[in-house]
């Protein structure tokens, strides 16, 4: 009987992961023991995608705030810093700007405005159209952003981050200005030793800081990126992508993790006879239309997977097909027309009419936005999702 059902993600439930745990092990038992509860198969070029947090709290790889304010101190010299473009959020910033300020005197907060680079706002265009406030030129102390905005509260935390802000470097016992800009060489005018937050514009951002003349120039991926007094640390993005485990304690982001995927794969090829690919995930890189938020705080999709998910989707799209190249055909006729293409398609569509309005984002960015939907933040239980015919088309 022909298939009727195409791709399916589900989320698997799993023991609670510690650190030292053989997350190998864990994850192959809990999908085979999955299957067998639920009475699926693994079949060929399935995906099993495990969350980026059960991988560093397997790894151990965390870090307490005076890790961060000890290498802040050390890298930026613990005088005035400043500290530009953090995103807005209790839960990736908020404790990692705790130990910042604990590692200097003064800190020069510098938000950028309307929103943070992931879309959190402070405010809305139509406040700054009321005001003719131009956010790409105009630079605006705390009092004049009182003035004329008052106090502007996140519409979904309920929370003023820039009084919530103020009030943690000022209890980590430092000296706080904020600031107003969207240009980075603003803070220049402040302090010359600068630890820029921004995730996807940090090179730029560096770059530019450079160039206005800051002597010292560290990103969040700079902090952290070896070991503190026995903390964790990931070499290659620091601070980024981390998020709060305690009051006093941050999670990384997880450290290399490629050999990880890697065997999983050949342990789950070798209890099972199927070649599946295997992935990390955090963040799903999607916008919220309500909130404007797009939802990739850490600094990729995935930080490692097997080669099989490298590339981007190949596909020709079907109404396209079905409402010019075919369109005076119908019923089986149709179908076996559409099928064809398929089977025939050429190895690379780009620039091919056919396949317009398919989505250009590589197979990791799509797998991990499908990962991050299924298992949620809260309170599922299913750090990992199996996915299965998400290679299929319509002619399998």
């Amino acid at each position: 009987m022909e298939r009727k059902v195409g791709t399916v993600s589900r989320g698997i439930r799993c023991p609670i992961i510690r650190q030292g745990d053989n997350l190998v092990d864990m994850a192959v038992n809990s999908i085979l023991e999955a299957a067998e509860s639920e009475g699926f198969s693994l079949r060929d070029r399935d995906v099993l995608a495990l969350t980026e947090s059960i991988v560093a709290r397997s790894q151990g790889n965390y870090a307490s705030v005076q890790n961060i304010a000890d290498d802040v101190r050390a890298k930026l010299g613990g005088e005035t810093i400043g500290v530009i473009f953090p995103i807005l959020s209790r839960n990736r910033f908020a404790i990692c700007l705790r130990g910042i300020a604990m590692g200097a005197k003064k800190v020069v907060l510098m938000l950028s405005y309307p929103s943070d680079e992931v879309g959190n706002a402070l405010l809305t265009f139509d406040q700054l159209d009321e005001h003719g406030i131009n956010p790409y030129n105009d630079v605006l102390t705390l009092e004049k952003y009182r003035e004329l905005f008052g106090e502007n509260k996140h519409e979904f935390t309920g929370v003023d981050y820039v009084d919530y802000y103020a009030n943690i470097i000022k209890e980590a016992g430092a000296e706080v200005e904020i600031i107003f800009s969207n240009q980075a060489k603003t803070i220049v005018e402040y302090t010359d030793c600068v630890l820029t937050c921004d995730i996807h514009t940090r090179v730029r951002t560096k770059r530019l800081l450079k160039e206005a003349g800051a002597k010292v120039v560290c990103g969040m991926d700079d902090i952290l990126t070896s070991s503190v007094n026995g903390s964790g640390y990931n070499t290659k993005y620091g601070l980024l992508g981390s998020n709060k485990s305690t009051e006093d304690t941050i999670k990384l982001f997880p450290r290399e993790c490629q050999d990880l995927v890697e065997d999983i794969q050949k342990e789950i090829l070798n209890k099972t006879g199927k070649h599946i690919e295997v992935m990390v995930y955090g963040d799903g890189a999607f916008k919220d239309p309500q909130g404007k938020i797009w939802e990739l705080a850490d600094p990729v999709v995935s930080p490692a997977f097997t080669s099989g998910l490298v590339g981007t989707p190949n596909e020709l799209k079907l109404k396209y097909l079905a409402d010019n190249d075919f369109k005076n055909l119908n019923g089986a006729e149709l179908k076996e027309a559409i099928s064809k293409s398929i089977r025939e398609k050429d190895g690379n569509l780009v620039g091919n009419m056919a396949s317009q309005g398919t989505t250009p984002r590589q197979l990791t960015d799509l797998i991990g936005s499908l990962c991050d939907l299924t298992s949620g933040s809260g309170d599922k239980g299913t750090p990992m999702i199996h996915i299965q015919g998400y290679f299929d088309n319509f002619t399998d």
